[in-house]
């Protein structure tokens, strides 16, 4: 019963979920707080937040948008609420085809899958922080966000051995000056994403083919892909989709191995209290070569 339930929470929680890029999104509240979205990539063209509003916070606290958007590069990302039946295919597809990918959880999916995240570790890929219980985090107090981050990262590491965990996908996409500061100090990159759509409505699944093909017409040079591990179409279209953009010239990669990335960070930028933290950041240090 109690599973049950925890299972129904999971699933509000990412049907809440937006930010994607197949959807209209607000630009900011008067607060300043932000809700990411993009101008996607068409026939390849690079894809642009140069109207949203928060590009030069992106850049102040080095936030990822992409990765070198001169390169034939591609960074697989997952989010992973809760644990829908498909984590294990996924992974076995990324085995078979040699792929490397980041696995965003929450605490839930931490507290019920613990021998998913065993495996994701032992064949290679990365965990990253999708905050304990996936609240609004331009809300929360500093000391709030904290402990959101630091739960996820204490447990990961018993289960898993990874002693780091250096990427933050924020819940819902929902950020403000504050949550860049502190998860920042705290250590973290946040990564957001160039390709989505919407594909965490489990209730509303259109097929393989629709998969593929919001995917592929999106497919850009540097592009970090957002994928929810409870869609049964994404679990059936992720091996055409790699076997497509490999044959397109294009190379999976770690966000381990994001030599540049875009934005660039602010070289230099003037350290500056941030509101509501306690928090001065050290200034962004200047981007590194391609």
């Amino acid at each position: 019963m109690l599973m049950n339930c925890l299972r129904i929470i999971a699933t509000i929680v990412i049907l809440l979920s937006a930010g994607q890029a197949s959807l209209p999104m607000p630009k900011a509240h008067a607060d300043g707080t932000f809700h990411f979205g993009f101008k996607k990539s068409e026939n390849g063209q690079p894809p642009s937040i140069d109207q949203e509003g928060f590009k030069g916070l992106l850049s102040r606290y080095g936030a990822v948008f992409t990765g070198n958007m001169s390169a034939p590069e591609l960074y697989l990302t997952f989010d992973n609420g809760y644990e829908n039946g498909y984590t294990a295919g996924i992974l076995d597809v990324l085995k078979a085809k040699q792929v490397p990918a980041i696995f965003f959880v929450t605490g839930h999916y931490i507290k019920t899958q613990p021998e998913l995240l065993k495996r994701m570790a032992q064949e290679g890929h990365l965990i990253g922080n999708h905050s304990w219980s996936h609240p609004d985090m331009s809300v929360i107090s500093a000391e709030q966000i904290k402990q959101e981050l630091d739960k996820v990262k204490e447990q990961v590491l018993p289960l898993t051995g990874q002693k780091e965990m250096k990427y933050l996908r924020t819940p819902r996409g929902i950020f403000n000056e504050r949550s860049l500061a502190v998860s920042k100090q705290l250590g973290y990159t946040n990564v957001f994403w160039s390709v989505a759509y919407k594909d965490w409505d489990t209730a509303s699944q259109k097929g393989a083919q629709y998969a593929f093909d919001k995917v592929m017409a999106q497919l850009h040079p540097g592009a970090v892909i957002l994928l929810h591990s409870v869609s049964s179409d994404n679990a059936r279209a992720l091996g055409r989709i790699i076997d497509a953009a490999k044959a397109k010239g294009y190379q999976f990669k770690s966000l381990d191995e994001m030599k540049s990335q875009s934005p660039e960070p602010a070289p230099g930028a003037a350290p500056r209290p941030v509101p509501g933290t306690g928090f001065v950041p050290a200034p962004a240090p200047a981007p590194s070569g391609p």
